[in-house]
């Protein structure tokens, strides 16, 4: 049993389906055929191979000797987005039949057309192992979403870039299943990329008199996701050659939808009457290489031009939107927006005639030698349910998890007031669900020490409350388009410490002259304290202080209000102080708006436009002061640093 298993030849059946995809697969078809004990090769052929219209591509496989096991015609005629639907599904109703009579190890796909997708889906449903030729790569069109929904379906993936292979990593295809090779048509066409009877091949197509690199190649198909303006598009192009003047063979456009549109625009140019041109349904590969090769310049948005032109440097217009996204050479210069005749014709005058480093981006002749030998590796024994390599992700849904839905989402936002530490637990909509309180101690240590107290407090509550702190949020200060700015280290806006005098009052933070040292209510509560003991903060009307625990910043405004100079020079000062701050911070970010909060922006709200209005760039003086409603803003925008950042932001 192990000297069978050790000497079965794999069953390959190669699927073609129009004379693109032929020239990619041939090469691959003939090193099976070249090794039979390895292999055994069968070769399907629908689509447009077997239609008269597009040259009867099916004897070109017969002239190369090949035994063609099935033709299916599946082609639905009428060449319109309906046309094509239909004839998926017609190639899905005869498949299965065919398949089932071959009973192939593998199935080799090549590229993005919809009959490509008909038979990797017949295969994928009748547990047909698949090989998909040219995945990952990017167009920019429907066939990008074909030609990634048969990479979906592909057991195995033979790609011909190192991005492509990237591409089909990120679309979660496993690795070990992906060969980089090269496009398999690089194979033949570097090998025959001179030939010495050239020109014999160029006068047979186009006339005795043309003459090497003075002739251009111009194949231009439908773009099915937007047929009206690739018509357009086709059109303006054969009004430029037909100005340029120069020999053109032209190809048929393929079957797509818009494809008929197409062919009438160039019978009613009279493009096939033209003495400049030849239009053609089809050349064979081996010759149209050469007449690529050598050609003054190819037209159109044919992947021919962006791939195996680039192999000789021949100059490519690539027109339109077709062939987005691919990977190409220098010698290609688009005109994705090729909305007139005359940038058409002058992309025609930038590149006729030139020649390019040849490029070897898609391959370098080594394609089916690496694939054959791929082929080899497969292991039939291998389950034959494909796997996929999804990033990693937490093994349980926590969406779906009860203790989840019902918790709170919260943040811990710390509040460092002049007067009084404050923590809360805020909740995703705004909500406070419990505020913790305590007096200001007077040094770095204990204030450490007793936020960390209170957070810890905080923390335990909040587990009984049902609500997971997503992270701490301390401060807040500057918004930019809708979005507090956080900083580098989360510490950005500490706006109290703007420095608004050289000599002025020591601060907490061991500085001179910031904004808090004048205008915090600890600063007011600090005047105060000193106006009390030196007798002159009492006026008629006040409550008397002797009754009172404590002097604070309350003292101060209401002395103010009564009359009291000394008290309303200590106020101006402070307002004079947060004024002067602000307007470093609106020459610096200018804002649209300025928001007071806590308990003394009511008492600040006017001298600060006050100041803005007299000391400000002109820029700047009409900016409004507001103060803010919110119960606790300072809290709420410190609990929004965390919730902005955990539920929304990315960095």
């Amino acid at each position: 049993m192990e000297e069978n298993k050790a000497t079965r030849k794999l069953r390959v059946c190669v699927a073609t389906c129009n004379r693109a995809d032929y020239s990619k697969l041939a090469p691959i078809m003939f090193g099976i055929k070249a090794n039979p004990d390895e292999f055994e090769l069968e070769v399907v052929v629908l689509g447009s191979h077997l239609i008269d219209d597009y040259g009867n591509t099916f004897r070109m496989i017969e002239q190369d000797d090949f035994d063609i096991g099935s033709k299916l015609h599946t082609i639905v005629r009428g060449e319109d987005e309906a046309a094509m639907v239909e004839s998926v599904g017609l190639a899905l109703v005869k498949l299965p039949d065919v398949l089932h009579r071959l009973r192939p190890d593998i199935l080799v796909v090549h590229g993005d057309r919809f009959d490509a997708l008909a038979l990797a889906t017949a295969a994928a449903l009748m547990n047909i192992r698949i090989l998909h030729l040219e995945g990952g790569e990017v167009s920019g069109t429907i066939d990008d979403s074909i030609r990634h929904a048969i990479s979906k379906l592909a057991h195995y993936h033979a790609c011909c870039t190192r991005t492509a292979e990237q591409h089909l990593i990120a679309m979660c295809e496993d690795h070990t299943r992906i060969l980089l090779a090269g496009c398999p048509s690089y194979d033949k066409l570097l090998a025959a990329h001179h030939r010495d009877d050239y020109m014999d091949i160029i006068r047979n197509w186009l006339g005795d008199n043309v003459k090497e690199h003075d002739y251009i190649v111009a194949l231009q198909h439908p773009v099915t996701t937007d047929i009206k303006n690739s018509i357009k598009i086709y059109e303006l192009m054969l009004d430029a050659l037909i100005s340029f003047n120069k020999k053109t063979l032209i190809l048929f456009p393929n079957i797509d939808a818009g494809s008929k549109e197409m062919v009438r625009v160039m019978r009613k140019k009279g493009v096939e009457q033209h003495p400049n041109f030849r239009a053609v349904k089809h050349v064979p590969f081996e010759q149209f290489i050469q007449l690529v090769c050598h050609a003054g310049a190819m037209i159109g948005n044919s992947s021919c031009g962006v791939r195996e032109a680039g192999a000789f440097g021949t100059p490519v217009i690539n027109l339109g939107s077709r062939q987005t996204g691919r990977e190409t050479g220098e010698n290609v210069l688009h005109v994705r927006d090729a909305d007139t005749q005359n940038k058409i014709y002058h992309a025609l005058e930038l590149q006729f005639g030139k020649r390019y480093p040849c490029s070897k981006i898609y391959g370098d002749g080594n394609a089916v030698p690496r694939i054959l030998k791929f082929l080899q590796t497969i292991d039939l024994d291998e389950p034959l349910q494909k796997t996929f390599c999804f990033p990693p992700v937490k093994e349980w849904d926590i969406s779906q998890d009860i203790d989840h839905i019902l918790e709170t989402q919260s943040a811990l936002a710390v509040d460092l007031g002049g007067t009084n530490l404050r923590v809360a637990i805020i909740s995703m909509r705004g909500k406070i669900v419990k505020k913790y309180t305590q007096a200001n101690p007077k040094t770095y240590e204990t204030r450490m020490e007793l936020i960390l107290k209170m957070c810890t407090e905080a923390v335990i509550d909040a587990v009984h409350l049902n609500c997971r702190i997503l992270g701490v949020g301390i401060g807040g200060g500057i918004i930019q388009h809708n979005e507090l700015i956080h900083g580098s280290t989360f510490c950005a806006a500490e706006l109290g410490h703007i420095m608004v005098s050289l000599d002025g009052p020591e601060c907490m933070c061991g500085s001179r002259g910031c904004i808090e040292a004048y205008a915090s209510g600890m600063a007011l509560q600090k005047e105060a304290k000193r106006l009390h003991d030196e007798e002159l903060l009492e006026v008629e009307g006040m409550v008397d202080l002797k009754k009172a625990e404590s002097v604070s910043a309350i003292h101060l405004i209401n002395a103010a209000r009564l009359g009291n100079h000394k008290a309303e020079a200590v106020l101006r000062t402070a307002g004079m102080a947060l004024g002067v701050g602000i307007i470093n911070i609106l020459h610096m970010v200018n804002p649209s708006l300025v928001i007071l909060s806590g308990v003394l922006a009511a008492h600040y709200q006017a001298p600060v436009q006050q100041v803005i209005g007299q000391r400000a760039l002109t820029s700047a003086q009409s900016i409004q002061v507001l103060t803010s409603d919110l119960e606790e803003p300072a809290l709420l925008g410190a609990a929004s640093m965390v919730l902005d950042y955990t539920t929304r932001r990315i960095y």
